[in-house]
């Protein structure tokens, strides 16, 4: 069995990156649920462009909703650099929270 394992993390390691993925981590206001989103910095984002038509900056508006009774949505607005780096946050009906506090309770 441990030689399998073995294999197992040669052929993929566990420390990989994930990076087209950006995780968004919110508690909704209404049952303090934890949630968490991923953003796909190369799909989900809509392009801004300025007065030259060159990509100034990116957006995304994401919806989340919980499953554990409340069903509150809790509405994300994330603004982006033009390097795809997360510059502003906006949300309605929840709250920031980060990736520990997110994992905190977790078995």
């Amino acid at each position: 069995m441990s030689f399998l394992k073995k294999l197992s993390q040669l052929i993929s390691p566990s420390s990989r990156t994930d990076e087209a993925g950006y995780w968004v981590y919110v508690r909704c206001n209404k049952c303090g649920e934890k949630l968490r989103t991923r953003v796909n910095l190369y799909n989900d984002l809509s392009i801004e462009y300025d007065d030259r038509g060159n990509a100034a900056s990116y957006f995304c508006r994401k919806t989340v909703v919980g499953s554990k009774g409340c069903f509150q949505r809790l509405n994300l607005v994330l603004k982006f650099d033009s390097k795809r780096k997360l510059i502003e946050r906006e949300i309605s009906g929840g709250t920031f929270i980060e990736e520990d506090e997110y994992f905190q309770d977790e078995p």
